[in-house]
Parts: C-alpha cells; structure tokens; sequence
C-alpha cells in the first residue's frame, strides 16, 4: 500500500485534527502544576513515616542519608495511651453501620420522594434539604446535652445514631436524583403483574442503583471515618477514642515526633482511600448517573 501523499485532503484534516492548540498547552500546564502541588504534602508525609527522625529533622527533602523503615508504622499502632491498632477498631465500629443505615433508610425515603406524588412532598423534601446547611458548631451543645440524658457519653453508640441522622439528608437528595433518572417502565410493568411498591423497590429499583450505592458508600464512610469534631465531642474515654483522635496523641511532650504523627495519618487515611480505590469504577458511574440520563 502506497503511503499517503500529503497534499490529500484526508491527510490534511487528520493533520489539523492532531495539532496542538496553545490553549490546550496551557490548560495541561496549570492541571499539572496544579496537581504536583497538590501532591508535595503527601510526599512529604510519606517520606517523614517511612524514615527515621533524625533524617527528616532538617526537611524530608534532604536524601542523604536516605534508610527506609517500618519502624514508625510499627510504634503508631502500638502506641501507648491511645495504638492506632484500637483507634482503627472503634473507627470500624462506627463508620461500617453508620454508613449502611443512612444509605438504606435515605434510599428508600429517595425513592418515595422520587416516584411518589403527595401534596407535602416538596415542602418536606425541602425541610430535609435544608438540614444539610446546618454547621456542625450549632448543634453541638444540642447533642451533647441529649447524649448525657441518654447516658451514651463515651459511647460509640452515640457517634453512630449521629452520623446516620446527619447523612440522610445528602443520601436522600442524591438518591431521589438518580431514582427520577430511571426508566418507570420496568417498574410498571411488575406493578401490573402484582408486585407490591416494597417488592419493587427491593427487587428491580435497588439492583439498578448500585453505581449510585457505591458513590454513598464512599463519601459516607470516608466522612464518618475523618470526623474529628463530633468524636471529640462525645467520646472522652481513652478506652473509646476513635482513629482520628489517637492521631493528634501521638505528640510527645517535649519532643514533637513527626515521624509518628506521619506514620499515624497515612495508617488513618489508608482505609478510606483503599475503599475508594476498590469501588473507584462504580462510583464513578453512580455519580456521573443522575447527571447523564441513559
């Protein structure tokens, strides 16, 4: 086959086609200058958990000497008065059912606000959205005054109730999003042959929303997991303190041990972003899910 001469016309418009613009140029630069950037503290806190102090004493930059070590990790989690080992433990706890009750009860309420017709429904779906602009500050004193007349103080109880009525509000909204993106006709049809609503919901709406399950999963467990304010509020026993209460404890008292606090934030931050690595292609597709119908 003879090669394309370059005054064809095709040859040309592919050649066109492949021509850099400079607003292309641009757009890539500023994308990665911003990501490096971005990405420069977590080099650094790699670096300072995976080497001894007194290398990164004078920066984390400084390569020589350069001796990589577990050792950091390895005091972390046993550390004494608050092991990440524990902390990562309670953390589970209450990350794991505070992530599925909200998501269950916020999709079911998400369906109902999305297929059901009632003269209250818009009010009340505005009322719940509305619950997602309260700051965590206000309603503090609030909820702890109604965990002491509860007696759930210190208790991991009290984090999961809070954490499952504080996402239900985003659960429901980004559910009846994606539920009104659905085709009905399934759903008619299994209403004719004598399904019930539930029966509809459970076996053919639920199945059709995993994409959309999974991006909940992910940004539920991640906030439920990184919640610093509610936990410090309501956990006070040492016994209880969630992962991201042990981290700022791994401070000495007259030493600052960067290497630990390093070493204890990449423990804290790893389960998060392993889940999302895991589900990263299903929630992917349930957010991009209810924003491109089809």
């Amino acid at each position: 086959m003879s090669e394309p001469r370059k005054d064809r016309p095709g040859f040309q418009r592919r050649f066109r086609s492949f021509r850099v613009r400079p607003k292309t140029i641009i757009i890539n630069v500023v994308a990665w200058a911003i990501g490096l950037a971005w990405l420069v503290p977590f080099v650094g806190v790699a670096m300072t958990a995976s080497r001894p102090l007194y290398q990164t004493s004078f920066g984390w930059w400084n390569l020589s000497p350069f001796t990589v070590t577990l050792n950091n990790f390895i005091a972390a989690w046993n550390y004494p008065g608050c092991p990440l080992s524990l902390g990562q433990r309670d953390s589970f706890f209450v990350a794991l059912p505070a992530t599925i009750m909200p998501m269950l009860i916020g999709a079911l309420a998400g369906y109902g606000f999305a297929r059901f017709q009632t003269r209250t429904r818009n009010f009340i779906f505005v009322a719940v959205v509305l619950f997602m602009a309260v700051p965590q500050m206000m309603v503090a004193v609030p909820v702890y005054n109604l965990m002491v007349k509860l007696g759930l103080i210190s208790n991991l109880l009290s984090l999961i109730l809070l954490h499952s009525a504080w996402g239900i509000p985003w659960i429901i909204l980004f559910m009846r999003n994606f539920f009104r993106t659905l085709p009905t006709e399934v759903e008619e049809a299994a209403r004719v042959d004598g399904a019930s609503d539930f029966k509809i919901f459970y076996k053919i709406v639920l199945p059709m929303s995993l994409p959309a399950m999974a991006a909940i999963v992910v940004f539920q467990f991640m906030w439920v997991w990184n919640d610093f304010f509610f936990a410090q509020v309501l956990i006070q026993s040492p016994n209880w303190y969630l992962s991201t209460q042990c981290v700022p404890r791994l401070v000495g008292q007259f030493v600052r041990p960067f290497d630990l606090l390093s070493a204890g934030a990449i423990l804290t931050m790893f389960v998060p972003i392993a889940l999302y690595v895991v589900l990263q292609r299903f929630y992917i597709r349930g957010l991009v899910g209810w924003t491109i119908k089809g």
